[in-house]
C-alpha cells in the first residue's frame, strides 16, 4: 500500500514571505502531511510570526540547531568577534520571539518518522549541528543515515536541496525555505510520493523581504538582504 504524500519544509529562518508562498504552494500541491525540519527563526524579520504560522498550522516536525540557540546561546568555539555579532543576532530574535515561543521550540523532537518510509532529522541522527554535504560519499551517506532504518532519510541545515540515490537508500535534504544555498533565491521544499522524493522551487518577492528587514530593527539588514537576494550564504566578513 502506498503511504501518504509528504512534504518536507525546513530552514524557514524568520521569513514569512517565503513561508507564506510555501503554503500557498502547497495547497496546490495538496499533500497528505507536511513536516517541518526546524530552524524556523534568525535570518529574517519575522521569527515570532512564522512560529506561529507553523503552530496555526499544526504541522510536526523536528528541532533545529539554531532553534536551541535562542534558548541556549552559540555554541563554543565560534571566533570571537563573528560570535559577538551572532550575539546581536540571537538577542534580537530571542527578544522577539519572548519565552512562551522559545519554550515551544525546544519541544520538537530530533526526529520524526513514517514508520519504516520515511524519517525526518535536521541534520544528522542525534547530531543538530553535523554538516553532511550534497557531495558526500556514498558510504558516508549510508553510514549516517542508514540507522535510521527507513526507506527514505530527510535532513535540512545545509540550505542545498538534492536527492541521493545509495543502494535501497534514498537520502534528500530539503533545502531552506528561507534562505538558500545554492544561487538560487527561490524557496525549497521536497514532496515524498510512493517513495519518489522530488525537490520543488517556489518564487516570492525577496525585495519585499529585504525592505522588510531594514523596517525591522534587526542587526545588519544588508548582510541578511543580500543574502536572501542571492540564495547565498551571509557573508559576515
Amino acid at each position: 500500500m502506498a503511504g501518504p504524500r509528504i512534504a518536507i519544509v525546513s530552514d524557514v529562518h524568520g521569513n514569512l514571505a517565503a513561508l507564506d508562498a510555501v503554503v500557498a504552494d502547497l495547497q496546490r500541491a495538496a499533500p497528505d502531511l507536511v513536516v517541518q525540519g526546524g530552524d524556523l527563526v534568525i535570518g529574517g524579520p519575522r521569527p515570532a510570526e512564522c512560529v506561529d504560522r507553523v503552530r496555526e498550522l499544526g504541522w510536526p516536525g523536528v528541532i533545529g540547531n539554531i532553534d536551541t540557540v535562542v534558548r541556549d546561546g552559540l555554541p563554543p568555539g565560534i571566533e570571537p568577534a563573528l560570535a559577538a555579532r551572532l550575539d546581536r543576532h540571537v538577542a534580537w530574535n530571542a527578544d522577539r520571539l519572548g519565552e512562551e515561543r522559545v519554550a515551544w521550540l525546544q519541544t520538537a523532537p530530533m526526529e520524526w518518522r513514517d514508520g519504516d518510509r520515511v524519517a525526518v532529522v535536521h541534520a544528522a541522527p542525534g547530531n543538530l549541528w553535523q554538516v553532511v554535504l550534497p557531495d558526500a560519499g556514498d558510504a558516508d551517506l549510508q553510514s549516517t543515515f542508514a540507522p535510521l532504518g527507513a526507506r527514505v532519510a530527510v535532513f535540512c541545515h545545509i540550505h542545498v536541496p538534492f536527492v541521493r540515490q545509495v543502494g535501497g537508500l534514498t537520502v534528500a535534504n530539503s533545502g531552506s525555505a528561507g534562505n538558500p544555498y545554492d544561487g538560487d533565491p527561490r524557496a525549497s521544499y521536497l514532496l515524498v510520493e510512493d517513495g519518489a522524493v522530488t525537490v520543488h522551487r517556489v518564487e516570492y518577492d525577496v525585495d519585499q523581504v529585504a525592505a522588510d528587514l531594514q523596517a525591522s530593527g534587526s542587526p545588519d539588514p544588508d548582510v541578511l538582504a543580500a543574502a536572501i537576494r542571492t540564495g547565498s550564504p551571509p557573508a559576515w566578513s
